[in-house]
């Protein structure tokens, strides 16, 4: 699979049919030239450019993990879905879309094994890992060439959101890149409005928060770290400025700690969180299946750092400055990090975010 390389996803991409940075600057302008009545054909483009072409809906869709899929189920597209990989444990996501995601058949625990990939009988493949570190491409598993997809019959796009923006230019800081995800998918799933309604939605809440926080000065900012304790404590592994955790945490009001990391996921000593001494630390926990398991989790988390004799002494936990709110939603980008911006803002800021 060759490299991909960030070409920027910008808020224009909302309400337009042709997605992706490659496309002609015409047809992203109108959103109309060479398309049907009913809205194809759809051309999205990777990271480098390379563009992909719908002439009609794909009828059979495999999602690489559980981020895709919920984005899909949200867009009402879910029936189309025939398998993915890493699935949403039971419980993570709400109502009925959890039914819904239950009932999709499981490719593979983690990645998807590429044989059972080119064999799926999928007519595209919407990727979140692509370059992304240890993901796609080589560290966790043979990934298909692009060759092989063709062969296959495979169209392979990707979630530009999470896929790319490890190689991005500079750091993330807005959700257009995942409201651009959201777009682009409706475009290609025939399901538009949907797109952008829940773009809309996204944008409501993330403005409010802004507008809440906005006469505070960024030198006087809450720091926050995000310990993610499923990574495990011998060696913290902190969410860096290309990570879509940083644009939660900046558009929330509050400084990344670890904004001075390039890149998205960095292993670290103990030693540099405590020259942080962050003021907030977000107790990273992947979903447990059930409300009684996660408490459990963020339980032994908050007591880990309470009793570390290298993180007692942190700010944060002296003050019992803990937030309880799940990895995925933090991590992954889908339509619920305009939540997690809420959730943040509302503990940081009492009274002034509603």
């Amino acid at each position: 699979m060759r490299t991909r390389v960030w070409c920027g996803t910008t808020a224009a991409l909302l309400g337009l049919l042709a997605a992706g940075c490659g496309t002609d600057a015409k047809d992203r302008a109108d959103g109309s030239e060479g398309k049907t009545a009913g809205g194809y054909p759809v051309t999205v483009a990777d990271c480098t450019g390379a563009e992909t072409t719908f002439d009609a809906a794909p009828k059979k869709i495999v999602t690489s993990n559980a981020s895709s899929l919920e984005l899909l189920l949200r867009l009402g597209a879910g029936d189309k879905v025939i398998g993915t990989g890493f699935p949403p444990g039971k419980g993570t996501l709400p109502g009925e879309l959890d039914a819904q995601a239950q009932k999709v058949p499981v490719l593979g625990k983690a990645v998807i094994a590429k044989e059972k990939l080119l064999g799926s009988g999928a007519d595209v493949y919407i990727d979140t890992f692509a370059s992304m570190s240890g993901m796609g491409g080589g560290g966790m598993g043979d990934a298909p060439s692009e060759a092989e997809f063709k062969t296959a019959g495979i169209k392979h796009i990707y979630l530009k959101s999470t896929a790319c923006a490890p190689m991005g230019k500079g750091p993330v800081t807005d959700l257009s890149a995942v409201e651009g995800d959201i777009t682009s998918l409706g475009a290609v799933t025939g399901t538009t409005a949907k797109a952008q309604e829940l773009v809309t939605g996204m944008k409501t809440k993330v403005d409010a928060v802004q507008k809440a926080v906005a006469a505070t000065p960024q030198s006087a900012r809450p720091t926050y770290f995000f310990f993610d304790y499923d990574a495990g404590t011998k060696q913290p592994t902190v969410v860096c400025n290309r990570q879509i955790a940083n644009a939660l945490i900046t558009l929330a009001g509050a400084r990344n700690a670890f904004a001075d990391c390039d890149g998205d996921f960095k292993q670290v000593g103990w030693e540099n969180v405590v020259s942080k001494n962050p003021d907030w630390i977000q107790l990273g926990v992947r979903d447990r299946g059930s409300e009684a398991a996660n408490k459990q989790a963020f339980d032994e988390a908050q007591r880990w750092l309470e009793t570390n004799a290298a993180t007692q002494g942190l700010k944060a936990v002296k003050e019992g400055h803990f937030l309880r709110i799940g990895s995925e939603r933090t991590t992954i980008a889908g339509v619920a990090n305009a939540d997690t911006v809420q959730e943040i803002a509302k503990a940081l800021y009492p009274g002034k975010v509603g």
